[in-house]
């Protein structure tokens, strides 16, 4: 006998597949991505940094602009502008379906403007990681309906939002609790240390949040989000019996068909073998979890010796970005503990398939289908345990197994 159905998530006036696409940057999940999960009912995410990467044009227009306060601003500007196409674009796919949302880290220097953007361009929600969004009700204070959702780790940082914001009168529509041990990209904690601290399980955060709603009135109001490690319909549902209302997942989307990503990109996160991932400290001072790419093997060699002559580097050679991506920089600023590195620049080679350059962010799980590229649909229809679905649309001689 087939289990129940699960339930849809409510979330923006609208019943949807309760399947979240996370966002990912830079450029991996775009219009084309976000778009396609959502013509599939569930909720596509735009990651909104440095979109421009995307649009040839933008990138002529940014290119070769030397350093300066005009050029940064030219940069920031054209990655406003790829913002808001790629909003249309992927509004364009979903053709009325699904629910669209843009994820802004709050690290990055340009994270009202990129909100502000957001919102002004008509996106659905608006998620916020990479820091506490407290400012977040007033900078969309002129745009009510749309959905804002913080992306926390723990209990008290949830805490801590829900109090800020109803003193606001605002709630957060949804809230992704993600779970640093198994994430990938930035993580929610604040040293490698912690990841393996019992206060981000699931098992834990989940009731916590819903007595924290409780408290407030709210807890059929405010849908709770498992984000990490989400691999099986078991583990869905599994969540789904602690209190969840839907899981995000974003490894296993980069690697779909629709990913905005270049093919080697899919394949080096498919064919990552556990010992192939790592975590280290990123240039934000936040712990990170990545493919150990030659790049990355190489840096974390050289990376006591680059921490070392960090002030003396940052006083002779200026950031040759241009402009600031991320509010604290350790390159950048010359800040000694954290990391040594452009994570634009890396970024960007990953985004192009650079498997020499490129930093390739990864969660630390198993993929649902190993290293087979699948559609988007395959994988939503895997993750709802609709094996019916599922079998109906694998290749010919391929079993999709449950496991």
């Amino acid at each position: 006998m087939s289990p129940a159905k699960l339930p849809p998530l409510r979330l923006g006036g609208r019943e949807l597949k309760p399947i979240v696409q996370g966002g990912m940057g830079v450029g991996i999940s775009a219009h084309r991505l976000a778009g396609t999960v959502a013509a599939n009912n569930a909720v596509g995410t735009l990651a909104s940094v440095d979109l421009r990467r995307h649009h040839p044009d933008l990138m002529a227009r940014t290119t070769n602009i030397g350093a300066g306060e005009e050029a940064r601003a030219a940069i920031n500007a054209a990655n406003l502008e790829a913002l808001d196409r790629e909003i249309g674009a992927a509004r364009r796919l979903a053709a009325g379906a699904g629910l669209l949302a843009v994820n802004v880290m709050r690290a990055v220097s340009d994270y009202a403007a990129y909100v502000r953007q957001a919102a002004a361009s008509g996106i659905d929600a608006i998620v916020v990681g990479a820091g506490l969004p407290l400012d977040l009700p007033e900078l969309t204070a002129d745009h009510p309906r749309v959905a804002l959702v913080p992306i926390l780790s723990d209990a008290r940082g949830i805490a801590l939002v829900l109090k800020k914001w109803e003193r606001k009168g605002r709630l957060p529509d949804a809230i992704v609790i993600e779970h640093p041990r198994h994430a990938g990209g930035h993580l929610g904690a604040a040293r490698i240390e912690d990841l393996d601290d019992p206060r981000f399980e699931f098992e834990q955060v989940i009731p916590e949040a819903r007595a924290l709603l409780r408290s407030l009135g709210a807890e059929d109001r405010v849908p709770l989000i498992p984000a990490g490690g989400i691999n099986t319909p078991q583990r869905v549902r599994q969540l789904f019996d602690l209190g969840a209302s839907a899981v995000q997942v974003g490894t296993a989307f980069a690697v779909t068909e629709e990913g905005d990503a270049h093919p080697e990109f899919k394949r080096v996160l498919a064919e990552a073998k556990p010992e192939d991932i790592v975590e280290f400290i990123s240039v934000a001072g936040l712990p990170a979890r990545a493919v150990r790419t030659p790049w990355l093997e190489n840096y974390l060699r050289l990376a006591s010796r680059l921490q070392a002559k960090a002030a003396v580097r940052t006083a002779t050679k200026r950031c040759t970005m241009v402009f600031d991506c991320l509010a604290q920089c350790g390159l950048r600023d010359g800040i000694a503990k954290i990391g040594q590195f452009c994570i634009d620049h890396q970024l960007a080679a990953a985004l192009r398939g650079d498997v020499m350059s490129g930093l390739f962010f990864r969660g630390d799980g198993r993929l649902p289908f190993g290293s087979q590229i699948r559609p988007v649909r395959e994988l939503i229809a895997f993750l709802l345990g609709e094996t019916d679905a599922l079998a109906r649309s694998a290749p010919a001689g391929q079993t999709a197994a449950v496991t």
